[in-house]
């Protein structure tokens, strides 16, 4: 239909050049403190945090993904364990109208960078002594709608 009124869509190019980790902890509080004996009922809770920002080449940005996950003895609530993870992509995006490109670099690339990340943290608990953990998907429109919703609310309260 674009084609009809005598402009054409542009083609939507994303390509992932890098991903790594940023910064990588893990605290193992079970082995730390000894709290053998007790009664353990985990209750793991993951915070997701998400950010983008331009590079300095032409149509490349960078994404960061901080994912804090806690788990916590239900019975007690003593920490068990807590892993923080920053992750980072690098991307090039090119045929993305500006008006479109922040929902795209805090949806579309962190849903490329995701299973990567969850590997990683499954790795990292299981070799920190506990079950591997596989977080639950996170949906990252909900969250990009959560943060405008808060960040609207933020701007009105200072406007009052």
């Amino acid at each position: 239909m674009a084609e009809e009124n005598g402009a054409a869509q542009p083609q939507v190019k994303m390509q992932v050049l890098a991903q790594f980790i940023r910064d990588l902890s893990f605290e193992n509080n079970v082995a730390l403190k000894g709290l053998t004996g007790t009664e353990m009922q985990p209750e793991v809770q993951v915070g997701v945090n998400l950010d983008a920002k331009a590079r300095s080449q032409p149509n490349t940005f960078e994404v960061n993904a901080k994912f804090k996950v806690t788990s916590v003895n239900k019975v007690n609530g003593d920490t068990l364990f807590l892993c923080e993870l920053d992750y980072g992509g690098i991307f090039l995006i090119e045929g993305v109208p500006q008006e479109q490109l922040h929902p795209f670099l805090l949806i579309e690339c962190p849903r490329l960078m995701f299973p990567y990340i969850r590997r990683i943290i499954s790795d990292v608990t299981h070799d920190g002594g506990f079950p591997p953990l596989n977080i639950d998907n996170v949906d990252f429109l909900a969250l990009y709608r959560q943060e405008i919703a808060r960040r609207q609310a933020a701007a009105q309260a200072v406007a009052n």
